[in-house]
């Protein structure tokens, strides 16, 4: 017996219109006309029966079985040909037909648009694209909103204890917090030292506590939070513009809460010792978007508090005219050192001409350098955080550390404090 093929059943099933008259007219089974029909399909019970319907004579009309009079079932009419006889009258009319296309694009639920590529003809048409998206990571500006709302009720909470009588007028310090990476995890049997969100934040607190009781008594101070504060920036423990996976301790929740209650301390250790604090918070490239909600928070938990300002710059950058010195900081993954120069020049062109002592401050490099660029003194700062698989497997083996900077308004720098810090092997 010749074996019935698909297209003998699809034709069967098409004409008939159900399973059943279709197996009467090829006398065979009614399962098998369903098992036959489904490998077209899909599963019956996936599909209703308009549905079912629909994509088999869909399939049908591709391979020609329900002929080829305009315009089959799935295709839309590409071009219309009209072909005249010697006498000028119509001889003939084909018309060529495509596969007709799907529903209008749309970028999927929770998805951002990546990059689009584009085919295109001689004249320059397009005739094909492909629009690449990934997942979207929290909306930083809607994230903040919602933050903002949620911390009414805690505007200007912040008790301060009072700042030592004795102060200078004329010195500024500043404190250097780099790439703390809080939420980063290290496995010491892998990376030689342990690292996780306890340590971090114990450490943060015992070394900034070291290095303010080695601060001179001025009345000036800034905390100077200087990016990737956050080993990463969302639930998705990615950097997030590479998309490199993060080894990450714990759920970003508590990565977040941890995070802000340790700034809020670090921040309020420092107004402790000093009359006149500015909390700075710049983003880096592992929290770029994190960070700068941090600040809102910031910003709300110490308003209203005439000690204590929150520096409000929404960009990557922060500037301090302090007498005859100028200082500037981001965190470096954006710019290089000589950049940081022209920028500070550019962007306070009129506190580039009054003062006479320029500092740019950036960290991301996890190292220290400094570089004098013509006028400006460009410092990078060693990070306090450990290292994790990827630093330790590449060799980076530099030193960790906290460090303060004092200023004299107008004198410039007269003095620095470091505190080294050792690892925590578990």
């Amino acid at each position: 017996m010749t074996p019935v093929t698909t297209e003998a059943v699809v034709s069967a099933y098409l004409a008939a219109g159900s399973f059943a008259g279709a197996a009467k007219a090829l006398d065979m089974p009614e399962a098998t006309v369903r098992f036959r029909v489904s490998k077209v399909s899909g599963p019956a019970r996936e599909k209703g029966s308009e549905d079912r319907f629909a994509t088999v004579r869909a399939w049908a009309a591709e391979r020609g079985l329900l002929g080829f009079n305009p315009v089959l079932p799935g295709f839309a009419v590409k071009r219309t040909t009209t072909q005249f006889d010697a006498d000028g009258e119509v001889s003939g009319r084909f018309v060529t037909q495509a596969k007709a296309p799907g529903p209008k694009g749309e970028v999927p639920a929770g998805h951002v648009v990546k990059g689009v590529s584009q085919l295109l003809d001689a004249e320059g048409r397009v005739t094909q694209q492909w629009v690449k998206t990934r997942e979207a990571g929290a909306d930083p500006v809607a994230f903040a909103a919602s933050l903002r709302e949620a911390m009414l009720d805690a505007r200007g909470a912040a008790v301060l204890a009072t700042p030592p009588a004795a102060q200078d007028e004329d010195l500024l310090t500043v404190y250097v917090i780099p790439d703390l990476h809080l939420g980063m995890l290290a496995w010491a049997f892998e990376c030689g030292e342990s690292y996780d969100l306890r340590i971090a934040a114990d450490m943060a607190r015992r070394e900034l506590a070291r290095l303010l009781a080695m601060a001179p008594p001025s009345r000036h101070a800034v905390i100077l939070f200087l990016g990737d504060y956050f080993h990463m920036n969302d639930r998705r423990n990615v950097t997030p513009r590479s998309g490199h996976t993060l080894d990450a301790d714990g759920r970003w929740r508590k990565v977040y809460d941890i995070g802000a209650r340790l700034a809020v301390g670090l921040s309020k250790a420092v107004a402790e010792r000093h009359e006149r604090v500015e909390v700075a918070f710049l983003p880096g490239n592992h929290d770029e978007d994190a960070a700068k909600t941090l600040a809102v928070a910031l910003d709300l938990y110490f308003e209203d508090h005439e000690r204590v300002t929150v520096a409000g710059a929404p960009g990557d950058h922060w500037f301090r005219r302090f007498g005859k010195c100028l200082l500037g900081a981001t965190h470096g993954h954006t710019m290089k050192p000589q950049q940081m120069a022209m920028m500070l020049a550019t962007d306070r062109a009129r506190d580039w001409g009054e003062t006479d002592h320029r500092h740019m401050f950036f960290g991301h490099i996890h190292h220290e350098t400094a570089k004098e660029c013509g006028p400006v003194r460009v410092e990078s700062f060693s990070s306090p955080a450990g290292k994790d698989a990827h630093a330790a497997a590449g060799g980076y083996r530099s030193s960790r550390a906290l460090n303060a900077v004092t200023f004299h308004a107008e004198d410039g720098e007269v003095c620095r404090h470091r505190v080294n810090i050792k690892g925590a092997v578990q």
